[in-house]
């Protein structure tokens, strides 16, 4: 496994993964880490669809993702790689397309271990009365990250 960290608008930007595809792409405060000096090749291509998307040229993503996690885990992330860039959905709507709204807190808890921050787009889940409301990288960023995607709609709501 490679790992390489980056700067980016919401902080240093972790990024771990093979040949096998990325497994992990995370967040942390300034100061937490250094930023590399160098990108392994492994990763060149994620870190520059990372820097596309925070300079608003990239919508999607297409890069070899290895995630770990349970059956579960892996069927909710997988549901939220299917929210278009821009939109949100609720809880209780991703739960409802998964099969089973008495799921709820279980498909809020596979969001938060989404091990791909961005990539695998949790943040554009939101509570069911329109509310910003869990994300592991925090409210701030989730409400940076909507409102990049969507500055015009989301400016209104927040």
């Amino acid at each position: 496994m490679e790992t390489v960290f980056i700067n980016s608008p919401l902080g240093i930007t972790k990024i771990i993964g093979d040949e096998n595809g990325i497994s992990v792409i995370s967040v942390s405060d300034v100061g937490t880490n250094e930023v590399s000096k160098e990108i392994p090749a492994v990763l060149q291509e994620a870190v520059s669809q990372l820097n596309e998307y925070f300079e608003g040229k990239r919508t999607d993503f297409d890069l070899k993702l290895n995630p770990q996690g349970t059956g579960f885990q892996q069927k909710v992330w997988k549901s939220l790689l299917e929210i278009p860039y821009g939109k949100t959905v609720s809880y209780m709507d991703q739960t409802k397309k998964l099969g089973d709204v008495k799921a709820i807190r279980a498909v809020a808890s596979a969001n938060g271990k989404n091990p791909l921050w961005i990539v695998v787009p949790c943040h554009r889940v939101i509570g069911t009365n329109g509310s910003l409301t869990g994300y592991a990288g925090g409210l701030s960023r989730k409400k940076w990250l909507l409102e990049h995607e969507c500055p015009s709609a989301q400016q209104s709501l927040f």
